[in-house]
């Protein structure tokens, strides 16, 4: 039996999401190039947008606390992970895999989930999940695809994939 519960967030969980995100992306420091850094790492501002775009939280609690929080987007044909992220003080201890794994099993469309290519410590974290980052050209049309992100971001991002074949451009 699990530690943690497992829930969908609401609108009264928008500032701990906030903070749990800003909180985990402390790790991003001194990694990811620094003209993609900024302080906080996600406005409000920015968070509103991506929950009016479609990302759909799911939250991770021990004993009534949101300790971690991943979301789902599901964008033309594929379902995207967003914003996945656990409290410094409660990383390392299961909360992000069981969030990852029952997101997982909500979906059965192409799963992508893209990430900084210096964040080495999550993408062994998806590997180990069974994920695979695919390669440079893969990246680039995917993430132009299915992200609105800056040309910058692609070039310092990864995608992992959990299932194959790849959606494609037809």
């Amino acid at each position: 039996m699990s530690r943690f519960t497992l829930r969908p967030c609401h609108q009264g969980d928008f500032t701990t999401i906030w903070t749990i995100i800003n909180d985990g992306a402390s790790a991003y420091r001194g990694i990811v190039p620094p003209d993609c850094l900024r302080d906080p790492y996600m406005s409000a501002e920015e968070l509103s947008h991506e929950l009016a775009s479609g990302v759909h939280f799911w939250g991770c609690e021990d004993k009534g606390a949101l300790v971690g929080v991943m979301g789902l987007q599901d964008v033309a044909d594929v379902t995207l992970i967003r914003h996945a992220y656990v409290r410094t003080d409660y990383q390392k201890q299961g909360a992000g895999a069981e969030l990852l794994s029952h997101l997982r099993g909500m979906t059965v469309r192409p799963l992508l989930i893209g990430t900084w290519a210096a964040a080495h410590w999550a993408i062994r974290f998806y590997q180990r999940h069974g994920f695979l980052v695919v390669t440079p050209e893969e990246k680039e049309r995917l993430l132009r695809r299915y992200w609105n992100i800056p040309d910058r971001q692609i070039e310092t991002s990864v995608v992992l994939t959990g299932q194959f074949p790849l959606p494609s451009d037809g």
